[in-house]
């Protein structure tokens, strides 16, 4: 319960300091490309249970239609907005929604498509067993995931190379999760937020 409760007064707090930044966002989505200001892709919850999650808008309208479900460092269906939002992980500012609604923690495993939950085997169905969360082990680790599966096959390498390693994270929050550590993967996630210009090598 307190756990729920820290959840609750982190995300309203965080839509409140952020509004101004959501609301620029949303302006800016809608005048650089056509197409609803939200992406609600269906994602696999706690207990399995499916729901759809808030993030912004960042490829063109009907993205899954033309490629899969990873993103290539380059990918043409990004849109010049998308990409920003992408490289400093502004386009998951809108899950703060999915938090309030009890469908996402501040922390927990982050929420996977049916497609690779499906695959889970063995221990690794203990993902599932607690509700997905904003950031994790998995997330601080791939925070610069594009540029890590590049431009060439990256369904292949996502499905070879980094999903083994996210289940493995994901499955080291579900078995040593506190608050503690909870408390712990939001203070990193933070000191890696101030790297994350380095992290992409972005030049102004």
């Amino acid at each position: 319960m307190f756990k729920r409760s820290f959840d609750i007064f982190f995300a309203f707090i965080s839509i409140v300091v952020f509004s101004p930044v959501i609301l620029l966002i949303c302006v800016l989505i809608r005048l650089g490309s056509r197409g609803p200001v939200f992406y609600r892709g269906v994602r696999t919850g706690l207990n399995g249970k499916p729901f759809r999650i808030f993030k912004f808008r960042t490829m063109v309208e009907d993205a899954e239609k033309i490629g899969g479900p990873s993103t290539a460092l380059n990918d043409p269906r990004l849109t010049k907005t998308g990409k920003f939002l992408r490289k400093y992980k502004l386009d998951e500012l809108p899950q703060l929604i999915n938090i309030l609604m009890g469908e996402m923690s501040i922390v927990g495993p982050r929420p996977q498509v049916e497609k690779y939950t499906k695959a889970y085997k063995g221990e690794e169905e203990m993902i599932l067993s607690v509700r997905p969360g904003l950031t994790d082990f998995a997330s601080i680790r791939f925070i610069n995931l594009d540029k890590v599966l590049g431009d060439d096959r990256v369904d292949e390498k996502y499905i070879r190379e980094v999903e083994p390693e996210k289940n493995r994270l994901r499955l080291r929050y579900v078995q040593e999760r506190t608050m503690w550590v909870d408390i712990k993967i939001i203070y990193r996630t933070f000191l890696r937020m101030l790297r994350i210009k380095a992290l992409w090598n972005i030049r102004y």
